[in-house]
């Protein structure tokens, strides 16, 4: 469980320190099996969705996290970066209104984050 609360901490200053859109992180251990925590966010363009995948894998890969898939990056309409335990979802605007992923996951526990800076 340690490691996982690293994880999501790193993954969320990564997405932070490259302004990501609203950020939600939500708990989803006990209502799934996918995953324990499901990280929405999104960027405004095409560059910036790029910029905060690489931030996101540049850092996690530092502390030694790989990611088990990545989908959707060529596009970067929706980058999923599925790290086992946390699965993190870098849309652009348009999309993650479209798909609105928050509705859907809504009967997990939606975390309170603090934002670093």
């Amino acid at each position: 469980m340690k490691d996982i609360k690293k994880m999501l901490d790193i993954a969320c200053e990564a997405l932070e320190e490259k302004k990501a859109d609203d950020i939600s992180v939500i708990d989803i251990s006990k209502i799934s099996v996918l995953a324990d925590y499901y990280v929405i966010t999104g960027g405004d363009n095409v560059n910036h969705v790029h910029a905060l995948v690489d931030n996101v894998e540049e850092k996690l890969g530092r502390a030694g996290f790989s990611p088990r898939s990545t989908e959707g990056y060529r596009e970067a309409k929706w980058v999923l970066l599925d790290y086992g335990d946390i699965i993190i979802n870098v849309f652009s605007k348009e999309d993650r209104r479209f798909y609105d992923l928050e509705r859907i996951w809504k009967d997990g526990v939606f975390v309170d984050r603090k934002p670093t800076s």
